[in-house]
């Protein structure tokens, strides 16, 4: 364990960012499955409402650094895809 006075708060907030980004990550990743789950079941407006919904989250997330720029373009890429595929 840390010894100076500014290593131990240090070690504080680390510990707060590391819960808060574990927070993050895992709210990326319940949007995703959501969206998944609506493309599966060939529902078009609740895969639409569900994108739109994992869009800003993903985008939250990369503005605040949980995840790097691209890996948030890249999983929007990649959802978008996925619910064009649905037919009308």
């Amino acid at each position: 364990m840390a010894d100076h006075k500014s290593a131990i708060k240090r070690a504080r907030q680390n510990e707060k960012r590391r819960l808060r980004n574990k927070y993050r990550k895992t709210r990326i990743k319940k949007i995703v499955k959501g969206v998944r789950l609506a493309v599966s079941e060939k529902s078009k407006k609740a895969a639409l409402d569900e994108l739109n919904t994992a869009k800003s989250i993903i985008d939250k997330a990369a503005k605040k650094g949980v995840i790097h720029n691209r890996t948030a373009s890249r999983k929007i890429s990649r959802l978008s895809r996925l619910v064009n595929t649905i037919s009308a």
